[in-house]
């Protein structure tokens, strides 16, 4: 079975055709990241306006790529939210089209469902399950106990952690995106400042905006004294106890729930602290791991296509009605 997956809940206007939801056959990302860096992060409606030029030259350039035609084609899966309603209004309008021209299934994918269904197009997925969920708009524990079975554990109280990297990243002066290159200057740096770890208590939710505040106010108190930052080893300090305020939640989840596997999602899975603490941590407690490869960390169609595989097996299709939301729960 082919499925089109389209994606455009952000700044990446993306297709995909995945073949029974494991095997990409082809993929196509028009970015935005350069055209978005000038202001410091994404403006909506400059983001909607790039979508409409670029969703039919990435339509044509996907079938090209794969040799293939519409009528290849057996349903096609869209990312109706969360994200900007702009955006999302674009690539939902064009899968509607195409829906009604060629008289396909429409199948309503919610943007996390995808991030997590990218591991499928990397591992085949055993439950039960526990996701991690880390992006720049969310930080989530998803358990499944079976395909498109999604119960929450916990989530953010505040920032996500990508957003929150993305903010203390424009505090040490990084051009935008900030997450990935606090990330690289972490590695040259030491954790010699002093952070407090957000929300370490018995519960599965996770809080960062007072790890960014506290951020703020140490460069500031140092800059008061008349001290000079050393900006590769707060990006060290910050990113070790963001990390171990993931990892500790994780640690927890794992003991307290009977899986088989752990997952990690979203554009933060990139992380090289994540993916090393998150490989330690599945190695001593003896449950099996997945990340998806760095492609399919970002927004793509590969994982909108993944999911609406398994969302058309669970009975999940819309009709021309369907519209977009800017915020939605997975569970």
């Amino acid at each position: 079975m082919y499925i089109l997956g389209i994606e455009s809940s952000c700044d990446e206007t993306s297709m995909s055709i995945i073949k029974n939801g494991r095997e990409e056959i082809a993929t196509v990302i028009s970015s935005q990241i350069d055209i978005h860096k000038e202001y410091g992060g994404v403006v909506p409606e400059i983001a909607s306006r790039n979508h409409v030029k670029n969703v039919t030259i990435v339509l044509e350039e996907c079938l090209e790529k794969a040799n293939m035609t519409m009528d290849d084609i057996d349903a096609i899966a869209i990312t109706y939210g969360p994200g900007l309603i702009g955006s999302l209004l674009v690539g939902l309008e064009a899968a509607k089209t195409l829906a009604f021209l060629y008289n396909k299934p429409l199948i309503p994918v919610h943007h996390i469902a995808g991030h997590i269904y990218a591991n499928s197009l990397v591992s085949e997925l055993e439950f039960p399950l526990l996701a991690l969920v880390v992006s720049g708009g969310h930080t989530e524990i998803i358990k499944m106990t079976d395909h498109y079975k999604f119960e929450k554990l916990g989530g953010t109280l505040d920032d996500a952690i990508g957003e929150c990297y993305d903010k203390v990243a424009r505090v040490l002066d990084l051009e935008y995106p900030g997450g990935p290159k606090l990330d690289k200057m972490a590695h040259e740096g030491y954790p010699n400042y002093k952070l407090p770890v957000p929300l370490n208590d018995d519960s599965y939710n996770f809080s960062f905006s007072g790890l960014k505040s506290a951020v703020i106010n140490l460069v500031h108190n140092e800059e008061q004294r008349g001290n000079e930052i050393d900006k590769t080893d707060l990006a060290a300090s910050f990113q070790k106890v963001a990390v171990e305020s993931i990892i500790i939640k994780m640690e927890k989840a794992i003991k307290e729930n009977d899986i088989k596997m752990v997952i990690v999602a979203g554009g933060v899975a990139a992380n090289s602290a994540i993916r090393e603490e998150m490989t330690k941590l599945c190695e001593r407690e003896k449950v099996k791991l997945s990340i998806p490869d760095f492609k399919y960390c970002t927004d793509n169609g590969a994982m909108i296509g993944a999911a609406g595989y398994y969302a058309y097996l669970d009975g999940r299709e819309a009709d021309l009605k369907l519209n977009s939301v800017s915020q939605d729960k997975l569970a």
